[in-house]
């Protein structure tokens, strides 16, 4: 994970880790985590391809901070590359923790997105301008 003191890409979702998502030493679940990082790229995914979209891989992620109940999770999200039917979106987790003034990063990593069409086959991603 790069030396981060701002989170890159655009904020997609904020979430408040519950007691539900940790374990007895109220550390929350990686897990959990990660499914938050996962809506993030579909919420991304989807509103630039305008159609569902499901999550074909994610690569290796570690985890540098622990998330705390009580903690907010802030998701932030990035596209890298944008092909004819996938995207692949960098997430980050940045964690807020109400007694610190500073973010900290959580974990990074990049989910590839495939857009869906009604029938479940791959969907064509409309380019924007200066896509290749």
């Amino acid at each position: 994970m790069r030396e981060a003191t701002t989170p890159k890409g655009t904020l997609t979702m904020r979430t408040v880790a519950m007691p539900a998502n940790a374990n007895p030493s109220g550390d929350i679940f990686g897990g959990w985590v990660m499914s938050q990082m996962d809506l993030a790229a579909y919420v991304a995914s989807s509103e630039r391809a305008g159609n569902r979209t499901v999550t074909a891989a994610v690569n290796s992620m570690a985890f540098e901070q622990p998330v705390k109940i009580g903690d907010t999770l802030c998701v932030y999200t990035s596209f890298e590359r944008v092909g004819r039917t996938s995207m692949t979106i960098h997430v980050e987790a940045w964690v807020h923790r109400h007694q610190m003034p500073d973010r900290q990063q959580v974990t990074e990593a990049q989910f590839v997105m495939v857009a869906m069409d009604e029938t479940g086959k791959p969907a064509i991603v409309p380019q924007q301008v200066g896509e290749a």
